[in-house]
């Protein structure tokens, strides 16, 4: 855990440094513009939603009503933390992937393995993204089911916020590893090896990510971490050859 935050701590202070801070400003802009629309939304969709949720709940459980808005609430904000994070990182992915690129030349002294061209790395970037998504969306789907079913949804605010922890490292983790020519496959592979590692850097991510605005200037200094604890912790982890 000292790691991921030392990680994130350093990574933070590493992407405002002259040289790299050009990377970060459009991703900003792109995470402000979606992050105003998602909570416009949602401030005027929320009480319909919890009208018609709480008209869901059977009457032998209308005494639990007490319990069940406040889950209902918690999951519903862990669902939009996934589709903001999902759909900035879709639009922000290749401006990650070259902030990535530079950090960990200056952080390390080594080149990542790619040798792709500048458009190319970006058509790329926008594929994995694609495959995130392929990962991501079943999985939220099940967990969303889980958290209207009587029962089983007073443990889904917890199955959500592992399934975050989860996501955030694969999200972050991805960045450099793209960049060294790690498939998606084997980057799953090598955090679930080291998962300790994964899921607390996720896990510190996601807190990350839940603070206002301030969130939007901490998410390149989370790709710049990732980058750091990549070197760490990853880099050794299976004796493969890197391939697509």
């Amino acid at each position: 855990m000292l790691d991921a935050m030392t990680a994130l701590s350093r990574g933070t202070r590493l992407v405002y440094q002259k040289g790299l801070r050009r990377y970060i400003f459009l991703p900003i802009l792109v995470n402000i513009i979606v992050y105003a629309s998602m909570l416009s939304f949602v401030v005027n969709r929320f009480s319909g939603w919890l009208d018609s949720a709480m008209t869901m709940v059977p009457s032998w459980l209308e005494w639990l009503s007490w319990l069940i808005w406040p889950l209902f609430f918690i999951s519903l904000l862990l669902v939009i933390f996934f589709t903001f994070t999902l759909v900035t990182h879709l639009i922000a992915a290749p401006f990650y992937g070259f902030l990535a690129a530079k950090v960990e030349r200056q952080a390390t002294g080594r080149e990542p393995l790619d040798d792709r061209g500048l458009a190319k790395t970006a058509v790329d970037a926008l594929g994995r993204e694609l495959v995130k998504l392929g990962y991501i969306l079943p999985r939220m789907v099940i967990l969303f089911i889980i958290s209207w079913i009587p029962g089983l949804n007073l443990i889904a605010p917890i199955l959500w916020m592992l399934f975050s922890a989860w996501i955030m490292a694969i999200t972050y983790l991805d960045y450099p590893m793209d960049n060294n020519k790690i498939t998606f496959r084997d980057m799953r592979t090598r955090l679930s090896q080291r998962w300790w590692p994964s899921l607390t850097y996720g896990g510190l991510i996601m807190l990350v990510t839940w603070i206002p605005l301030a969130n939007l200037f901490l998410i390149p200094g989370a790709v710049a971490g990732a980058v750091l604890m990549w070197d760490d912790h990853y880099r050794g982890t299976r004796d493969i050859t890197p391939h697509r």
